[in-house]
């Protein structure tokens, strides 16, 4: 009996700790949520940019333009302690550059050879353009890019010769020293592995330059990748000429439009390695093309759909533009070669947009002393693609790129990437669902790759896409609310006008204006993602 009584005494005691026991452990958990909640919204508010606090998911896109292009313009001067080019004379030697690919591969290669004779303080000759590359195209330099303006406008920054003199080739024991550097070699690597091979051979040529110099270098050797590329690259007067007439053109019968790249070419989708439900004649056809590449891997067209590696198909590309807003009275400019599966496959993107325009509508007889030279129709395509509105990617490649960055360059001209890994399984579903639902999902599914400003983090992908270090952002002097709906007002800032000055280029504006650069206290971008990277690899280049 006494047992029994100590026992239930001892409950209520046992009770009252167990409810102390629980009650500190749901003051731990709230405690913790709380903490872990205000960590999370702490550095969403630190790390989003002045703007993008304000700016949610849910805000409507401008499919046109974005508010805050106004914002940005490319910086790639020189700095005022970069070192003048070293003289022909008493540079360390000749450098010769074999580039590789198509048009915009060999850009990137052009591009870098000149950051790379910077680098080994050399005089480097006019690269030579590929003559064996898929297209087979016999242009020179001089055929496609204005040689003298590119040795000129780089005469600061490093020596440039049409050919090694004469002199220097008969003083030479041996013929130049060829060699292939790595891809993405760093500049040590070339300070170590290259230039004592040039001081004892005094010529040495590097052969398949294309991606061969790092992404990430300082500063000054980014801005002077700038510098070549949108600058210094400047095709002949004629392609110049011919590309503009068709922009004109095409903003005679409206006032704005859309090129689309659309890279549906046969070579295209037997490189992806991708399957468009032709059956068999269709798996033979691009299985034949696709061992022109002995190094391609088997690999299964449903997973690379599913990861995103496919491109659109045109029927495709038109439901997505349809998707976003544009209506069946936009102008398009499709850039593209010979189209795989011909008028047929091209019928539904027709039909969506009846205004449907190519180079080889808009010139008709002006084109046809160009049909032997791929790159030097690229090059017109570019011109073109280059002036819209917007620019529409169909894939990660080459000219993908190089545009890609060359338009935030120039002011964050509006740039749309599908993105193909979410959109995928909605494609595949589009039956299943009506047109106002595809149309809401297709939205969300590109917020973040519509070409915002502060879409990618800087340092992120290839520079030629994202070239950071040359694009300098306004300061932001005022902040006034909105009465209606408390967000920041934008508008004052958007009205300020950017004095541009024309690239000789393409003729378009460039906001690389002396206003701007006499401004004080220009804000680096700093931005965060707010997109899901996808690793796309390179392409088959273009």
């Amino acid at each position: 009996m006494g047992v029994a009584n100590k026992d239930w005494r001892r409950r209520p005691a046992a009770a009252v700790c167990g409810l102390l026991l629980f009650a500190l452990g749901l003051i731990s958990l709230f405690t913790g949520h709380v903490a872990s909640d205000l960590e999370w919204y702490s550095q969403r508010l630190v790390k989003r940019t002045w703007y993008y606090k304000d700016l949610s998911y849910r805000a409507q896109i401008d499919i046109w333009k974005s508010k805050f292009s106004n914002f940005y313009y490319g910086c790639s001067d020189r700095d005022p302690h970069f070192a003048p080019a070293v003289r022909e004379r008493f540079s360390n030697g000749y450098l010769l550059i074999a580039t590789s690919g198509g048009l915009n591969q060999q850009r990137t290669g052009i591009t870098d050879a000149v950051v790379v004779a910077r680098i080994l303080n050399a005089t480097l000759v006019v690269p030579e353009l590929d003559h064996n590359s898929f297209w087979k195209d016999e242009s020179d330099f001089l055929n496609i890019f204005d040689v003298d303006w590119f040795i000129s406008y780089l005469a600061k920054d490093v020596p440039i010769v049409k050919r090694v003199p004469v002199k220097v080739m008969k003083s030479m024991e041996k013929p130049p020293y060829t060699m292939r550097v790595p891809r993405k070699s760093e500049p040590d690597y070339y300070l170590e592995q290259v230039l004592p091979i040039l001081l004892r051979r005094r010529v040495v040529q590097l052969t398949k330059f294309d991606y061969r110099l790092a992404n990430d270098l300082d500063e000054d050797l980014q801005k002077l990748r700038c510098r070549v590329n949108y600058h210094a690259l400047r095709f002949t007067k004629s392609i110049r000429n011919l590309g503009q007439k068709l922009v004109m053109r095409m903003k005679k019968m409206a006032k704005r439009f859309i090129a689309v790249h659309l890279r549906f070419e046969p070579d295209m989708l037997a490189f992806s390695g991708c399957y468009y439900g032709g059956g068999d004649k269709e798996r033979q056809e691009l299985s034949e093309i696709r061992k022109r590449w002995e190094t391609l891997p088997e690999i299964s067209p449903d997973e690379e759909r599913t990861r995103g590696k496919c491109p659109l198909t045109p029927h495709e590309v038109g439901l997505l533009l349809r998707a976003l807003g544009f209506d069946n009275n936009t102008y398009l400019y499709v850039a593209s070669g010979e189209v795989y599966g011909g008028d047929e496959t091209l019928r539904p993107l027709r039909e969506l947009f009846p205004n449907f325009y190519t180079k080889e509508m808009l010139a008709g007889d002006e084109l046809k002393s160009l049909l032997p030279f791929s790159s030097r129709l690229a090059a017109i395509d570019y011109i073109v693609c280059d002036e819209s509105d917007v620019f529409v990617t169909n894939n990660n490649g080459n000219m993908a790129k190089i545009l890609a960055g060359r338009r935030r360059y120039i002011g964050h001209k509006r740039t749309i990437r599908p993105n193909a890994k979410k959109l995928s399984s909605l494609f595949m579903a589009r039956d299943k669902m009506d047109w106002k639902t595809f149309a809401r999902r297709v939205k969300s599914c590109q917020r973040g790759f519509m070409g915002e400003p502060e879409e990618m983090r800087p340092g992120r992908g290839e520079f030629h896409e994202y070239p950071s270090a040359c694009i300098c952002r306004r300061p932001s002097k005022y902040s006034i609310s909105n009465k209606n709906n408390g967000h920041q007002n934008l508008d004052r800032f958007l009205n300020v006008s950017v004095e541009a000055s024309r690239d000789e280029n393409t003729g378009s504006d460039q906001s690389e204006n002396r206003l701007l650069r006499r401004e004080k206290g220009s804000i680096r971008n700093g931005s965060i993602s707010i997109l899901e990277e996808i690793d796309h690899g390179d392409f088959l280049s273009d």
